[in-house]
C-alpha cells in the first residue's frame, strides 16, 4: 500500500480499509458459476469501494484507500509478504468488435508482473505498469477484439513483499490502440558494416542487421542526411543505398535532414562548409535545393520518403546565426523552404518538425506556437526523449498530450534509447556510464533496457485521439567497432552509444528489440 507522500500507510489504517471493504460487500473472490455479469464497466473510479469488481489470488492484497487520482479513492495492490492478486470484471452482452481499456496507474516497480489487460476468449492484450518513483499517475491503454460478446477487464499484480500498484479512473470503450511507427535510426549501419561489424539473431545465428531488426517487428528506418560529411557516410549516396535496403525489407523511410556536414542538435547548428558564406536569401534556396535533391533521388530509385524531418532537434533553430530562434521570422522561412521542397517531390511525404527535450512541455509549446503563428507547415510533431536526460515518463506524457491536442497533429518520439550495460565496449567513455546517470526504476541491464523502451512506447500509444504515432529507437545497430566513431573527420574517434544499441557486446539481438512487435 502506498500513500501520496511516498510512505506506506500503517497496519491499523490497512485493517480499517479492509474492514470497510468487507462491510460493503466488496470482498474479492472468484464469482460463482452463473454470477451476474454486466455489459458495461462499473466502479472504475473506485468511489464505492470495490463494488462491481471481483478477484482472486491473495484477495486481501487488493483494496481501496484514500488518494485517488480524480476522486477520493483508488484501488491499491499491496501486501507485507509476496502476493499474487487479480481484480477483474467480466463483461457480457457486448457487440463484437475492438474495445479499449484505459487506466491511470502508479507503481513501485520491481514486481514479477504488474499490468492491465483485456481478455476475450483466447485473445488477450496486456500493458505493463511502469515504475513511477516520482509518484505521478500515468495513463495506459490496451485493446482487444471481442468475440462472442464477452470480455474480462483485468488488473493484475504478481509482486514481492512491499511492492505496490495503484489503479484509478478505469474505463472500457469501443476503439483500438496501437502504434503505426516502430522504427530504428540505422544511420550508422553502413559505416559500422564497412569497419567489420557483424550481427546475430538472439539465438546466435548470423544475419543482416536490417533483416534481424525487421524480423523483430521494426517497420520504419530513419536515416540522417549531412550535406558533405568528411567520410561520406550519411551523405546523399550512402543514404540512397541504405534506403534501398530498408525498403526492400518492407520498411518505411524517415529522412532526417540536419542541414550540416556533421551533427546538428540543440547545442550546435553549424552551416555546411559549402553554405558558410551564404546570406539568408541564398540559404533558403540552399535548403530547398538540398531537400529536393535528396528526396527526388530517393523517389527516382523507387524509395520515396514516407516522412521527412526538416531539421534535427531544432530547439535553438537551424543554420546559425540566420536560422536561430532569436529571429523567428527567418527561421520560419528556412523551415517553410524545406517543407515546400519535400511536398514538391511527393505530396504524400509527411513533414515532421523535431525538437529535443521531450519532457519539456513549456519549451515545446513555446516553440510550436512560434512556428504555427508564422504559418510553418508540418504534419507530425517529433520529439527526442531520453529518460536519463529528459525527466520522468509523466513529463513526456504531459507534453505529448498537450501538443497533440493543441496543434491537432500526431506525435512521434523520433529518438529514444537506453543502456543494457554500464560496461564500455571501446576506449571512449559512454554517454551513460554510471549508475547515478540512469533513469529511476530502470537498471542498465537487458531487462531494464527492454522495460524502458516498452514504457516509452506505452506512453505514446496512450496519447488521446489516436494521435500517438510511434517511436523510433536511436542507432540500434551502432555497436563498437574500430573506425566507426562519432566524428566523420576523425577515423580514430570512438562510439559513446554502443551500450545503448539493441545488439549486445556478443553481437546478439537484445530482448528490447522484441518491442518492435508491439501492437
Amino acid at each position: 500500500m502506498h500513500g501520496d507522500n511516498g510512505t506506506r500507510t500503517t497496519g491499523t489504517t490497512r485493517r480499517a480499509v479492509l474492514a470497510a471493504a468487507l462491510a460493503g460487500g466488496a470482498v474479492l473472490a472468484m464469482p460463482a458459476p452463473g454470477a451476474r455479469a454486466a455489459s458495461t464497466l462499473v466502479g472504475g473510479g473506485f468511489e464505492s469501494g470495490l463494488t462491481g469488481w471481483s478477484g482472486h489470488g491473495t484477495t486481501g492484497a487488493a483494496f481501496t484507500e484514500a488518494g485517488g487520482r480524480s476522486g477520493g479513492l483508488r484501488l491499491s495492490h499491496w501486501a507485507s509478504s509476496a502476493y499474487q492478486v487479480e481484480t477483474y470484471q467480466y463483461l457480457t452482452g457486448l457487440t463484437d468488435g475492438t474495445y479499449t481499456l484505459t487506466a491511470w496507474v502508479r507503481s513501485s516497480g520491481g514486481q514479477n508482473a504488474a499490468y492491465i489487460a483485456l481478455k476475450s476468449g483466447s485473445a488477450e492484450q496486456r500493458t505493463d505498469l511502469p515504475p513511477t518513483p516520482n509518484g505521478a499517475w500515468l495513463r495506459l491503454v490496451t485493446s482487444v477484439r471481442v468475440t462472442g460478446g464477452a470480455c474480462t477487464v483485468r488488473l493484475v499484480s504478481d509482486a514481492h513483499a512491499g511492492e505496490w500498484a495503484n489503479f484509478d479512473d478505469v474505463t472500457f470503450t469501443p476503439g483500438s490502440t496501437g502504434l503505426a511507427v516502430k522504427g530504428g535510426d540505422v544511420s550508422t549501419l553502413a559505416k559500422n558494416e564497412a569497419h567489420g561489424a557483424t550481427y546475430r539473431y538472439a539465438d546466435g545465428a548470423s544475419g543482416d542487421a536490417l533483416a534481424i531488426l525487421g524480423s523483430a517487428g521494426m517497420n520504419y528506418a530513419r536515416l540522417k542526411v549531412w550535406v558533405n560529411p568528411a567520410d561520406g557516410y550519411n551523405g546523399k549516396a550512402k543514404v540512397l543505398a541504405t534506403a534501398k535496403r530498408a525498403k526492400a525489407r518492407g520498411m518505411k523511410l524517415l529522412v532526417d535532414f540536419h542541414y550540416s556536414d556533421s551533427w546538428a542538435d540543440p547545442g550546435k547548428q553549424n552551416k555546411p562548409a559549402a553554405w558558410a558564406t551564404h546570406g539568408y536569401s541564398q540559404l533558403t534556396k540552399d535548403v530547398y535545393d538540398h531537400t529536393y535533391d535528396v528526396l527526388n533521388a530517393l523517389k527516382a530509385q523507387g524509395t520515396t520518403a514516407d516522412m521527412a524531418q526538416i531539421g534535427n532537434e531544432l530547439n535553438g533553430g537551424t543554420l546559425w546565426p540566420e536560422g536561430s530562434t532569436d529571429d523567428w521570422d527567418r527561421l520560419a522561412g528556412l523551415l517553410k523552404s524545406g517543407a515546400q521542397a519535400a511536398k514538391a517531390v511527393s505530396s504524400g511525404t509527411r513533414v515532421a518538425l523535431h525538437l529535443a527535450e521531450g519532457g519539456d512541455s513549456a519549451g515545446t509549446r513555446w516553440w510550436f506556437d512560434q512556428a504555427v503563428s508564422r504559418g510553418v507547415p508540418f504534419d507530425v510533431i517529433a520529439l527526442s526523449y531520453y529518460g536519463y536526460w529528459h525527466g520522468p515518463l509523466s513529463g513526456l506524457q504531459a507534453n505529448l498530450d498537450d501538443v497533440a491536442a493543441r496543434y491537432r497533429r500526431p506525435v512521434l518520439v523520433a529518438e529514444t534509447a537506453y543502456a543494457h550495460t554500464l560496461a564500455n565496449g571501446d576506449d571512449l567513455e559512454n554517454n551513460v556510464a554510471r549508475a547515478d546517470q540512469l533513469a529511476a526504476g530502470y537498471p542498465a541491464t537487458p531487462a531494464g533496457q527492454a522495460a524502458n523502451l516498452r514504457d516509452v512506447m506505452n506512453v505514446v500509444e496512450a496519447v488521446p485521439g489516436g494521435r500517438g504515432l510511434g517511436v523510433v529507437y536511436w542507432e540500434p545497430a551502432w555497436t563498437a567497432v574500430e573506425g566507426s566513431g562519432w566524428d566523420p573527420a576523425d577515423p580514430s574517434s570512438g562510439n559513446a552509444w554502443e551500450n545503448q544499441a539493441l545488439f549486445g557486446y556478443d553481437r546478439r539481438l537484445l530482448p528490447a528489440a522484441r518491442w518492435f512487435g508491439h501492437r
